[in-house]
Formats: structure tokens, C-alpha cells, sequence
């Protein structure tokens, strides 16, 4: 057994992360020496000398393959995050020598891939053509998770997660919600509905984790009643399509297209808008392309397309006083 300190056993396995990390998560000696490049022997060889080194076996035979024992398992896993943070720390250091060549991971919700999105990279692309983009999609609980963990660096949502201290946010657009019915539905020749209408009906909505569950959940829950939910869908087409079946009606935002299917987009009174926002990590540790694309987005020079106005300011609250309105909530 080493009698070797902590800093000094780490600083002879440290050669060795990537091939650690490489068998974790392939299983196998042969494809993890692919993957780095290197002959299967020697990666053979070095398995060894890491198991001298711990004083204990991190690797056994496991029918044709390996599995790591319980020391190879917290070494490759530890392995993993530091090569994580090490390739992190190269990106931005290629992108200080070069900011212009850079990348950003973005993620947003699946509605705002139809004009926000392309409209505000495109006009960010005109000045800056050399930086890439890697796109994600998904809900609103999902965006954040992959933020918080490092594998994105911007996020476009709504509501924003104002109550995170561990992020920033900043708004973007205001973005109106209406009530969408089928055309036999009998709000379909009102003016306007109050949500206190809604009471009653059966309503067609996101899963729980989407920004417009929320923001529905909400909308009822300040009107004074439970919803009625009739179904639930992963993507806002679907509930469009179930609502115009006339299987209930739903709280989305204004279409930028004619209603499918004879369904009518009716206001809700008072009018009800919500924030689309971009969020980061606190603490600003975002490369130059990252921060750059941010900035751009922040600056509100970028016609986001129809649907979208931007963002009302938000009243400044004295302390004590609690108008019980959500931050989405807000009227003209």
C-alpha cells in the first residue's frame, strides 16, 4: 500500500485521466486505446502500472470485456469530471487567442426554435461568421439541468428562474398568451375570456417541467380554482391539434400562422404576456463567443419576429409588499 499523500498519489495518476475515463465508459481496453489513440498493450501496460500505483485492481474480466471494481469506478468517474473541466478550460483558451472562431451551446424551447431563435443567431452571425452553434431543444426543466451541469452555456426560457441564485437571467421578448378553442367551443366568438372563466374546462396542456404547465398551473391557481386537465402533451403542435379535434383548449402563445383547423385564438382579459429570457451560470465564466452571443441577444437591436415585443420593465417592488402576481404575469 503507497505511503504516498493524497496530492502526491494524484499527481502520478494524473497522465493516465483519459484512459481511466475511456474504459468507464466504454467497458473495454480495446476500445478505450482507440478511442485515445494508443496501442491496446499499452493501454494494457498502464491499467497495470495505475493498479501499482492505487495499490489495489481497477479493472477485472467481465466475459469478453472488463468491468471496473469499486476503486476503478470513483477514479474513472472522478476522471470523467476533471477532463470535463480541463476540455472546458481549452475551449476558452482557444477562444481568448481567437474569440471569432469560437462556439456556443445553446438551448431553448421547442417554440422559440421558429423565429426567435433563428432570428437572433442570424443577425449575431452577420458580424461574427466564424462562430459556431450547437443546438438543444427540450422543456424548461430540462434546459436548466443541462445549464447548472456545465453541458450548455445559454438558455432561452420562460418563466425565467429568477428564484435560482445560481444563475443569471435577463429578459429577451414579451410573448402573448391567449386561450385557444375549436370553433364549435362557445368562447369561440367571445372577445375576450377571464381565466376565472376557464373553471370548468377541460383543459389540453404540457407535462409538468414546461414553462406553459407552469404558467397555466399558475394562471388557474390565481383565479381560484383547480384545473381540469384532459390531456397532456411534450410539444405545443400537439396540444394545437388536440384542441382543434375538440378535446379541450389551452393557454399558449399567439401563433405566428393562421389556426389550423378552424381554431380560434381568443385574448385573455386583462391581456396576459410572458418573458422569454436568457439565463447563464452565475459568475460570468462564459467564453468570449458565448459572451458575445449574449450580449447581442441582450441588446434588443434584433427584430425577433411576430409574435414577439420586448419586454415591458418590471416593476420594482418595496420591500415587504407582495402583489401574489407570478413573474410571467403581466399586462399591457
Amino acid at each position: 500500500m503507497t505511503h504516498e499523500s493524497d496530492e502526491e498519489l494524484a499527481a502520478r495518476l494524473a497522465p493516465s485521466l483519459a484512459l481511466l475515463a475511456a474504459v468507464g465508459e466504454t467497458g473495454q481496453v480495446t476500445r478505450a486505446a482507440e478511442l485515445l489513440g494508443i496501442p491496446q498493450p499499452t493501454a494494457s501496460r498502464r491499467l497495470a502500472a495505475l493498479a501499482d500505483i492505487v495499490g489495489a485492481p481497477l479493472v477485472l474480466p467481465a466475459g469478453r470485456g472488463i468491468r471496473l471494481t469499486r476503486a476503478g469506478r470513483t477514479l474513472a468517474a472522478a476522471s470523467t469530471r476533471a477532463l470535463a473541466a480541463v476540455t472546458a478550460a481549452v475551449r476558452e483558451v482557444r477562444e481568448e487567442i481567437d474569440p471569432g472562431s469560437g462556439r456556443v451551446v445553446l438551448g431553448f424551447l421547442h417554440l422559440l426554435g421558429r423565429t426567435l431563435v433563428p432570428s437572433l443567431i442570424g443577425g449575431f452571425r452577420e458580424r461574427n461568421p466564424g462562430i459556431r452553434f450547437s443546438l438543444a431543444q427540450g422543456s424548461r426543466q430540462d434546459m436548466l439541468r443541462a445549464l447548472r451541469a456545465g453541458e450548455i452555456d445559454l438558455v432561452f426560457v420562460a418563466p425565467m428562474p429568477l428564484d435560482d441564485p445560481d444563475l443569471v437571467s435577463r429578459p429577451l421578448a414579451d410573448q402573448e398568451l391567449v386561450l385557444s378553442v375549436p370553433p364549435s367551443h362557445r368562447f369561440a366568438a367571445w372577445g375576450r375570456v377571464r381565466a376565472a372563466e376557464l373553471a370548468g374546462e377541460e383543459l389540453v396542456t404540457l407535462e409538468h417541467g414546461y414553462g406553459l404547465r407552469q404558467i397555466t398551473d399558475d394562471l388557474c391557481a390565481a383565479a381560484g380554482f383547480e384545473p381540469r386537465i384532459a390531456f397532456e402533451g411534450q410539444e405545443s403542435e400537439t396540444v394545437r391539434g388536440l384542441v382543434a379535434a375538440g378535446l379541450g383548449v389551452a393557454v399558449l402563445p399567439r401563433s405566428d400562422q393562421p389556426p389550423t383547423g378552424g381554431m380560434r385564438e381568443i385574448p385573455l382579459s386583462p391581456p396576459l404576456f410572458r418573458t422569454i429570457g436568457v439565463s447563464w451560470p452565475a459568475g460570468d465564466h462564459l467564453t468570449p463567443a458565448a459572451r458575445a452571443f449574449r450580449d447581442h441577444a441582450c441588446s434588443g437591436l434584433t427584430d425577433l419576429g411576430p409574435g414577439f415585443r420586448p419586454p415591458a420593465p418590471r416593476p420594482v417592488r418595496p420591500a415587504g409588499i407582495d402583489d401574489h402576481r407570478p413573474d410571467w404575469a403581466h399586462d399591457t
